[in-house]
C-alpha cells in the first residue's frame, strides 16, 4: 500500500485562496465524487473549488487493494485517489483543506463559510460529503481495517473466496452481505446482537436456508485478533457466555452515517439523513446538487461516486446556463 505522503500534489491545488472568492461551483468533499465533479466542471469551462476537511480521495485511501474499478484490474486506494486528484487539479480545479461551518443557499449567490472564518461565494454548490461507517468500536477493529476487517462485501468479498468470514449486523445490508459471501466463502458466520433481524423477512428467510451460513444471535463482537491479519474474533452473548470463532475476515454492516448534519433544517433530508435526489443530483433547492454516497441510492461504490460527480457537474452547468 502506498505511503500516506501520496498526497503531495501540485502546489496550485493547495495554495491559499483569498476570502470571498467567487467561483462558478463550490464543491463540498474531496472524495471520488467531489473530485470527479471538479474535473467535469473544469472541462466544461466552469471554475470550481473543492473543500476537503481531511485528505482527498475519501474512504478509498484506506483500501489496500481495489479490483472492481473498470480499467484498473488491481490498484491500491491511495494510488487511485492520487490519480483522480491530480487529474482534477491538472484541469484547473483548486482544493482548500478546510471544513464548511455554515452554508447559504438563498438566491443565485450561494456561499460557504469555513471553520477558518473565510467565506467563499459561488453560483452553484455540489455537496459530496460522503458517509462515515458505523464502527463496532471493539478491540482490534482499527488495527485490522484493510487487513481482514472490511465495511463492503461487494468491494472485498472476492478476496476471501473459499475462506471463513463473519458478517456483523442485522439489517438488510448485513443479510445481503451474508448471502453474497455465502456464494464465495466456505462458511459465513452472521453475528447479530438481537435474536430477530431488522432486515426484510424475505432476506432473513433466505439467510436461514443457506447451509453455509451460521447464525450467532444475541451476540456482540468484543475483540478481533490475528498476527498481521485477522484470524479470529471473540464474541460475548447476552446470557453472559462467550465464544472464540476462527475467521479470515470480518465484514461490518451496522450502518452508515451520511455527512449532512450541516444541512439539517436547510434542505430536505430523508429519515436517515440522506439527500433525496435522482442520478442527475438535482435537489429541492435550485443550484444545489448532490453527488456520492450521501445521495439516496442503492449502490454506493467508487464507480457510482464517479458517475454522480459527472452528473452533478453537468446539472450544475445546465443550471448556470439557465440563470
Amino acid at each position: 500500500m502506498a505511503s500516506l505522503n501520496f498526497f503531495a500534489v501540485p502546489q496550485k491545488s493547495i495554495r491559499k485562496v483569498q476570502s470571498y472568492m467567487n467561483k462558478d461551483v463550490l464543491i463540498i468533499g474531496g472524495g471520488i465524487a467531489g473530485l470527479t465533479a471538479a474535473l467535469y466542471a473544469q472541462r466544461a469551462g466552469l471554475s470550481s473549488v473543492v473543500f476537503e476537511k481531511n485528505v482527498c480521495g475519501g474512504q478509498i485511501v484506506q483500501s489496500a487493494e481495489v479490483e472492481n474499478y473498470p480499467g484498473l484490474p488491481s490498484v491500491d486506494g491511495p494510488t487511485l485517489a492520487t490519480a483522480v486528484w491530480e487529474q482534477a487539479c491538472g484541469h484547473g480545479a483548486e482544493v482548500i483543506f478546510d471544513e464548511a461551518a455554515a452554508i447559504s443557499l438563498d438566491g443565485q449567490d450561494k456561499s460557504i463559510t469555513t471553520f477558518s472564518g473565510d467565506t467563499y461565494h459561488g453560483k452553484a454548490i455540489i455537496w459530496a460529503g460522503g458517509v462515515k461507517r458505523r464502527l463496532l468500536g471493539c478491540e482490534g477493529e482499527n488495527r485490522f481495517t484493510g487487513k481482514g476487517v472490511s465495511y463492503c462485501a461487494t468491494c472485498d468479498g472476492a478476496f476471501f473466496k473459499g475462506k471463513t468470514v463473519a458478517v456483523v449486523g442485522g439489517g438488510n445490508t448485513a443479510l445481503e452481505d451474508a448471502l453474497v459471501l455465502a456464494k464465495l466463502c466456505e462458511k459465513v458466520y452472521l453475528i447479530h446482537r438481537r435474536d430477530t433481524f431488522r432486515g426484510e423477512a424475505v432476506l432473513a428467510e433466505a439467510v436461514k436456508k443457506q447451509s453455509n451460513i451460521e447464525l450467532v444471535l444475541n451476540a456482540q463482537v468484543k475483540k478481533i485478533s490475528g498476527e498481521g491479519k485477522v484470524s479470529s474474533i471473540d464474541v460475548s452473548f447476552t446470557d453472559g457466555g462467550s465464544r472464540s470463532i476462527e475467521v479470515s475476515g470480518v465484514f461490518v454492516a451496522i450502518g452508515l452515517i451520511p455527512d449532512t448534519k450541516l444541512l439539517e433544517g436547510i434542505i430536505e433530508l430523508d429519515d436517515a439523513g440522506y439527500i433525496p435526489a435522482g442520478e442527475e443530483g438535482v435537489t429541492s433547492i435550485p443550484g444545489f446538487f448532490v453527488a456520492g454516497d450521501c445521495r439516496t441510492k442503492k449502490l454506493r461504490q467508487l464507480i457510482t461516486a464517479a458517475s454522480d460527480g459527472a452528473n452533478a457537474a453537468q446539472s450544475a452547468l445546465e443550471y448556470l446556463r439557465s440563470i
